[in-house]
């Protein structure tokens, strides 16, 4: 689910660093508004995500600051909001009723977490598919000086990229919180470099215009295959995040497309 949201970021030519914090933020502001709104709070909780996320957008186009440096600040907001909000604890969700539907399985077999995801990747697939969103987003990460001079809204493209990105960010935080019961300003922490793998290993290139959803898709399901297998075979945890490592530079100097970084610093 982060990493979905990601890759439309990623296509545009940026990287969006807040996802995970952005999901800890919004397990914390479910399991406490979960109480007053009930089944509001999903979409309020949201809906807040996306905002946060577009505001992240209009700083970036706004001030003309690199992506990587405007997330990477928006993480560590979001993480303090998140340790402020909750009080630097575990918030308890009293009532799993709003979030009853994202922790079920469907004739007793299939998750409907997995339905969730999947429902998501396919609307954002569709969305890049039938609306002019897709060509433009390619267009943009391939070659924004050629697409600006094409007349495309290069600002706008880019702050609806980022509000995408903070909305599947959220949403992931309400599916952590069906299935912990819990909200967390630490919830979400491990799963930005198993988001960021997915990506790349999907074959999504880190400099734009290049990739798609179902290449996430495929990726994730090869970090996930790798996560469950070392843990089967006994390997352990700390090497995890030593693979994800390596999978990462692998991947990017994979996927990396060269002709637009011939100086390398």
């Amino acid at each position: 689910m982060l990493a979905a949201g990601a890759t439309i970021v990623v296509l545009c030519g940026g990287i969006d660093l807040s996802v995970a914090a952005l999901a800890s933020l919004a397990s914390v502001l479910l399991a406490s508004w979960a109480p007053g709104l009930h089944g509001w709070a999903v979409p309020a909780v949201v809906t807040l995500c996306a905002l946060a996320g577009a505001v992240q957008g209009l700083v970036h186009v706004a001030f003309r600051i690199p992506s990587f440096v405007v997330t990477l600040g928006g993480m560590t907001l979001w993480s303090a909001l998140a340790l402020l909000a909750s009080g630097a604890a575990t918030v308890p969700m009293p009532d799993s009723t709003p979030t009853d539907w994202a922790f079920t399985r469907l004739g007793g077999l299939v998750p409907s977490a997995v339905l969730v995801a999947l429902g998501t990747m396919a609307a954002l697939a569709a969305l890049l598919r039938v609306t002019p969103l897709g060509r433009w987003v390619r267009a943009v990460g391939h070659a924004e000086p050629a697409a600006r001079l094409a007349g495309l809204p290069i600002a706008r493209i880019k702050v609806i990229a980022f509000a995408l990105s903070g909305g599947t960010a959220g949403l992931a935080g309400v599916l952590l919180v069906a299935r912990t019961f819990s909200g967390a300003p630490t919830l979400a922490d491990s799963l930005l470099l198993p988001a960021v793998a997915a990506i790349v290993v999907g074959g999504t290139a880190i400099t734009g215009g290049h990739g798609a959803l179902w290449r996430t898709l495929v990726g994730a399901g090869i970090v996930t295959l790798l996560r469950v297998g070392l843990s089967y075979a006994g390997v352990d945890a700390a090497y995890e995040s030593i693979l994800y490592g390596v999978l990462v530079v692998g991947a990017v100097a994979l996927t990396i497309d060269r002709s637009k970084v011939s100086i390398v610093k």
